[in-house]
């Protein structure tokens, strides 16, 4: 049974803790692990490598007599200490060493532990050719995270233990093998070569990394410090246009964290099939292929770019300070994440990077609304993967942000620099930021802490402004709508903040805000405020800084006012979300004429989301001049919007810009999915269905292209077109092996959303795919079906869910899973009420009928006597 939060005034939201989660804690400690000695010969052609795992361990007390290991599914051929061989019992999960000499404290001992694998199934991956991928290219890389590694070497697999490393690992030429540190040696040896790497600063087992692959090199340099590029033979210049801004960003990161790059070197590892986007390995961070562009996909595509800054930034927030536990992941995944918006400030300027700010607390919005509500830290989960979702990665960036807001800038880096230079090479938890911040500043902001990261959720405001001339009062309303009446306090879902109200004069085009700081503790206040002159405009929380949800209850007037000189992007598109919400002609110019004067790009394409919400044909042609916009996610917004009309004119304009493509992947790929959406409707008697099919059918044979972007745009145009027996057996088609990986997986995905309306030999026939597809091993294919079936709304989707949920590896695969079976039998319980309420209604109009009759028959009656 699940647990809800059963107050029927607030949202219902789902308990993080699934069944048989529970409270986890760090091992005891035997010992200090000094350094661990990996001596390995990997075996391509057999998908296979054996050798020696060397720890060197310090005992923490004379006593001890035993050691358990983490090792899964190794063969463990023998233990020894020097040379003496030691006794084990090994359960294919741990190995329990005894120790035939106890040893002394403070003389360390060194495990030497001769174990071999084949073909492994986590941690370590051999990725090449298939029958169906012959191109694919040949490689082994690893990935410890959270607690892989334990896959692929025997260790202490847990964040608290840190120690050197070294690895040395004997390949197959030609290829190179990457690791930690160093390169110290190498060695050739008839087709072998041998690479010997050194990792001198300490560092946790699962930040341990090997990647080997015939790769072509770009050399870089940061100061004295070698920065490196690997990735496939012939993408040197996508390398290049993805990676080549590292040396910029490690001098910024230096000086933002307050302390220079801590590694001898910085390698970036393109490798195939990744399971994560990157993965910030100690001095060698892995990157998924995807991320490198092409010059086409450069136009519009600054996620790859993210994503570098994001795994850079974690060679401070991760690598040089490490969390001692997996519950204080914010702390690194937080700040790496924040990290993307300091870049974009510093890169791109204070507009775009408010912007982007903006998409991470959306993302976390979607989480809590959607899944469940959690606090950013707890020990109470089943496996510590759970952990990684959108509460510590965007909302953890979020709170990063609004201790920046509340200390100022310089305070803030003051603070950043003292938690990094306090704890460089040491483990840290939650608690150590807060000490920092009060050692660095003397604030004490544990306010924040204890409502944001320790416990669940944030304020939803609703804010009213009216304007009492005679008095030259301004009045405001604020109610935190997540509380209900009557609650006192924070443990009812109050928060207590301190939130600026700016009012705002513009004169001869400048803008004047005079501000008041107000708190925020109850969940419904008043405020007056005596003011010269009528403002113009109002700024709820003047400049956005806060993690909240805002409804903005103001005239039209002022919302228009605010649209035009807010100096604040986030504020701007508040008054377009408001303004689009009033509805009317009025609301439709308000917005048509802000696209056009608007500067900044991010604002043009909000606006242009919000003017598809106003359900007249005016809108349209507002809409019409986003897509001539220089800027191609404002075309890409109004091509999305788009394809929420479904009149003639909307699907002639998307149909001609299929057919005529533009210079971005995406705005093409929006065009076809909204193509599909479009076309799926009746558009006033003339249904395009056919049609439609048709010329998708066409994108998918000719547009082939980077990572098949525009492909998967008209595979979920079809996706659309739910009653189409057509658009189902084209989709099918892309699921088959070989199909290139990313259209396969957009396809798989597309699965679901044509299950709803099909027949029901066709839903056998989506179910029985999906099903062979759920036995697949791979992560991502797996993501794809759970994504797929959680559509469904079929009980025989369930059978598959559990049957996926039972036998996957992966405890992120698992829990999405478990989650889709809720929202399936949701689903199915809803039809049936639905249904029930049907046959009800059908029987209320036969007994209505039956009475009308019995009445008729005796009017007549009455008037024939």
């Amino acid at each position: 049974m699940e647990n809800f939060y059963l107050d029927t005034e607030k949202p219902q939201y789902k308990s993080f803790e699934l069944p048989g989660a529970r409270p986890h804690y760090s091992p005891d400690k035997p010992g200090q692990v000094e350094h661990i000695f990996l001596d390995l010969v990997i075996d391509i052609p057999n998908q296979a490598y054996a050798g020696t795992c060397k720890i060197r361990l310090n005992p923490v007390r004379d006593d001890v007599k035993h050691l358990t290991l983490d090792a899964v599914n190794l063969q463990i051929d023998a233990v020894k200490v020097g040379s003496t061989k030691q006794p084990f019992d090994y359960d294919g999960e741990q190995l329990r060493i005894t120790l035939k000499d106890s040893p002394k404290m403070g003389k360390a001992i060194t495990l030497a532990i001769a174990y071999r694998c084949q073909q492994p199934q986590r941690g370590l991956y051999f990725i090449g050719p298939t029958a169906d991928y012959p191109d694919k290219p040949v490689q082994v890389w690893t990935q410890g995270e959270d607690e892989d590694s334990r896959f692929w070497f025997p260790c202490f697999d847990y964040p608290g233990q840190l120690s050197t490393s070294e690895m040395r690992v004997r390949v197959p030429q030609p290829y190179i093998a990457v690791s930690n540190g160093e390169l110290i040696a190498t060695e050739e040896d008839g087709d072998s070569k041998i690479y010997h790497w050194l990792q001198k600063q300490v560092h946790p087992t699962y930040l341990m990394t090997l990647a080997v692959g015939d790769f072509d090199v770009i050399q870089d340099q940061w100061r004295d410090v070698p920065v490196t590029y690997y990735v496939e033979k012939g993408r040197k210049d996508d390398g290049q246009r993805t990676m080549g801004k590292t040396p910029q960003m490690i001098e910024f990161f230096s000086q933002v964290f307050g302390y220079d790059y801590a590694y001898p070197k910085y390698a970036q590892v393109c490798v195939a099939d990744f399971i994560f986007g990157g993965m910030e390995n100690t001095s060698t961070t892995l990157l998924t292929d995807r991320c490198l562009l092409d010059e086409r996909a450069a136009l519009d595509n600054r996620n790859a770019e993210s994503l570098v800054a994001h795994e850079l930034a974690h060679q401070w927030f991760g690598d040089l300070l490490v969390i001692n536990h997996w519950s204080h992941a914010w702390v690194k995944e937080g700040m790496a994440t924040y990290s993307e918006v300091l870049w974009t400030d510093h890169q791109y300027g204070a507009e775009e990077a408010a912007y982007y700010r903006l998409g991470e607390m959306r993302n976390y919005l979607s989480e809590d609304k959607t899944r469940y509500r959690r606090p950013m830290v707890t020990h109470i989960y089943r496996e510590a993967i759970e952990l990684y979702d959108r509460h510590i990665y965007e909302k953890g960036a979020c709170v990063y942000h609004m201790l920046r807001t509340e200390l100022g800038d310089a305070l803030f880096q003051k603070a950043i620099h003292t938690f990094v230079q306090d704890n460089a090479h040491r483990t840290v938890e939650t608690i150590d930021l807060i000490r920092a911040i009060e050692k660095a500043t003397g604030r004490n902001l544990r306010f924040i802490f204890d409502q944001y990261v320790f416990r669940g959720g944030h304020p939803d405001y609703t804010v009213n402004y009216s304007w009492d001339g005679d008095s030259h009062l301004a009045k405001i309303g604020v109610t935190q709508t997540q509380a209900k009446e009557g609650d006192t306090s924070s443990s009812s879902g109050l928060f207590d903040l301190k939130l600026p109200i700016a009012f705002g004069y513009v004169q001869d085009g400048k803008v004047e805000l005079k501000t008041f700081k107000v708190r925020l503790h109850e969940r419904t206040q008043t405020f007056y405020f005596p003011l010269e002159a009528k403002p113009q405009f109002v700024s709820f929380d003047a400049g956005n800084h806060c993690l909240k949800t805002v409804t903005l209850d103001y005239p039209i007037a002022e919302l228009k006012a605010q649209l035009q000189f807010d100096p604040d992007p986030l504020s701007r598109i508040m008054a377009a979300e408001a303004i689009a919400k009033k509805g009317g002609l009025e609301a439709v110019n308000a917005l048509t004429a802000a696209m056009q004067a608007e500067a900044f790009w991010g604002v043009r394409a909000e606006i242009a989301e919000n003017l598809a919400k106003i359900n007249l044909d005016q809108a349209f042609a507002g809409l019409q001049r986003g897509l001539e916009d220089p800027h191609p996610k404002v075309r890409r917004a109004a091509v999305e919007t788009l394809g929420g009309i479904k009149t003639q004119d909307s699907y002639k304009t998307l149909k001609a810009l299929v057919e005529a493509g533009d210079a971005s992947y995406y705005v093409e790929a929006a065009a076809a999915k909204a193509l599909g959406s479009v076309g799926a409707s009746s558009l006033s008697g003339k249904p395009k269905e056919k049609k439609v099919v048709k010329l998708l059918e066409t994108v998918l044979k000719e547009r082939t292209g980077w990572n098949e972007v525009v492909r998967s745009g008209a595979i979920a145009g079809l996706s659309q077109l739910k009653t189409s027996e057509d658009a189902l057996e084209i989709v099918l088609k892309y699921t088959e092996a070989g199909v290139p990986q990313a259209l396969r997986l957009g396809a798989i995905r597309a699965l679901g959303s044509l299950s709803i309306g099909q027949s029901k030999p066709n839903l056998d026939k989506i179910l029985e795919r999906l099903e062979a597809l759920a036995r697949e091993d791979f992560f991502l294919t797996q993501v794809a079906v759970v994504g797929a079936l959680g559509q469904m709304e079929t009980a025989n989707a369930v059978g598959v869910l559990q049957m996926l949920a039972e036998q996957t590896p992966d405890g992120r695969v698992r829990r999405r899973a478990e989650e889709a079976i809720a929202k399936v039998r949701k689903a199915i319980d809803a039809n049936q009420a639905v249904q029930t309420l049907q046959q009800e209604v059908d029987e209320l109009k036969k007994d209505n009928q039956a009475l009308k009759s019995r009445l008729e028959a005796l009017e007549a009656k009455t008037k024939s006597a």
